[in-house]
């Protein structure tokens, strides 16, 4: 091995076809989990909304309503990014901002629940998932449209 440096490739090739030739594509978004990495980000999930029912109401009152939607660990499960779901407030961002605030606390209790079962507790970082608020917003688009008769005619197959 004199100099010779080998680079192991993170994500591998993909073939793309297209009319002439084909050639390689890759995207970090395309790499799958593990499936230790599914296992671990259902385990934290299912424990991070325990914490969240017993914790939540001392850190953004008895009002809000905070939904764990889905957890993503990294490869090196040093890090689990929660996505979390705010409902019945306008203010989503404060929510997640009290959160972010009592993230030791929190951890905390995370690392009580599930510290038989993992080596190491993952740093723990929250993003609000509005994927939900997006499918109201898009369906009250399309409401309008029916209601306005924009959406075009009904074939047979689509009537109801």
């Amino acid at each position: 091995m004199s100099g010779i440096l080998i680079q192991k490739e993170l994500f591998p090739p993909k073939f793309v076809f297209s009319d002439n030739f084909t050639h390689f594509e890759r995207s970090k978004s395309e790499v799958m989990e593990t499936i230790r990495q599914k296992q671990v980000a259902e385990l934290i999930k299912r424990n991070f909304s325990m914490v969240l029912q017993a914790e939540g109401s001392y850190i953004y009152g008895v009002e809000v309503l905070v939904s764990v939607t889905s957890v993503k660990m990294t490869p090196d499960f040093s890090l689990a990014k929660i996505y979390l779901s705010v409902f019945n407030t306008e203010n989503k961002q404060a929510t997640i901002l009290e959160l972010e605030d009592q993230i030791f606390r929190l951890k905390q209790a995370l690392a009580t629940r599930i510290r038989k079962q993992i080596r190491r507790i993952p740093e723990i970082a929250f993003y609000l998932d509005d994927t939900i608020d997006e499918m109201y917003r898009i369906n009250a688009m399309f409401n309008k449209l029916y209601d306005e008769n924009q959406m075009g005619e009904q074939g047979e197959g689509e009537k109801g």
